[in-house]
């Protein structure tokens, strides 16, 4: 009973904090510069990890799909059939994962850091909101920064996928793009960048709500790190489940 209190209580809190986040977004143009700061360090630093992820998850999409075709369909439809799985699923869903762990966890580690060294506390007596100040900025960053970095997964998932599908499988260059041609859906692209916002949003949202919620010193900062990237985790695989229904 206490750990469904606790759910509900904590999922109130997470609601007051988005609820401030967007009370304070008409501020964004003076803080730009905390915006474009962590927009840099979500984005950029991640891009390296994202992209060395996404290629040799396009190689193994590949593998896999003329392994299930094999005596089932022609081989050509390859090209079409992994890159429609790697937009709609792969690249938005390992993309977000990746970003649980390296910024979801980054963010309740920094912020619950600044918690236990009273930090927030000073932010606090200073008249500063916390909201705004930090929870703000790296909210709208992470929900920005997440589809641009799908779209980077994706296309480098659909090259490694064809390096697979060309080098080992024999499958031409003409062969794989026709096939992926007649498999596009402009709305398939859409829904995945709806998709991979909405990562992104529960993401650092449930980084900043737990970092600011740490208590404990160091061994509560521990903690918090590994509950913000089991959480988002979580989050993400469920959301994905249904947000199938709206967008596809």
């Amino acid at each position: 009973m206490k750990r469904f209190t606790n759910f509900f209580s904590e999922l109130g809190e997470a609601t007051l904090l988005f609820w401030a986040v967007l009370k304070a977004l008409p501020r964004i143009f003076r803080d730009r510069t905390l915006v474009l700061a962590q927009m840099s360090h979500i984005g950029v630093d991640s891009l390296p990890l994202v992209l060395l992820v996404s290629i040799f998850t396009g190689a193994i999409a590949a593998w896999q799909a003329a392994y299930q075709m094999k005596g089932l369909a022609p081989l050509s439809l390859v090209g079409g059939i992994t890159s429609r799985v790697i937009i709609i699923e792969l690249g938005p869903v390992l993309t977000g994962i990746i970003i649980a762990g390296r910024v979801g966890a980054s963010i309740a580690a920094e912020l619950g850091t600044m918690k236990v060294t009273e930090q927030i506390d000073a932010l606090e007596i200073m008249a500063i909101s916390p909201s705004r100040y930090l929870a703000m900025p790296r909210i709208l960053a992470t929900t920005i920064m997440m589809p641009v970095l799908v779209i980077f997964a994706n296309i480098i998932a659909i090259v490694g996928a064809f390096i697979v599908s060309n080098m080992f499988l024999g499958i031409s260059k003409q062969v794989f793009f026709d096939s992926l041609k007649t498999f596009f859906y402009t709305g398939d692209v859409v829904g995945a960048l709806v998709k991979s916002g909405i990562f992104g949003l529960m993401t650092s949202l449930a980084g900043c709500h737990i970092g600011f919620r740490t208590d404990g010193g160091a061994e509560g900062v521990g903690i918090s790190t590994i509950r913000s990237f089991v959480v988002s985790s979580a989050m993400i695989l469920i959301a994905d489940y249904f947000l199938w229904f709206f967008l596809f």
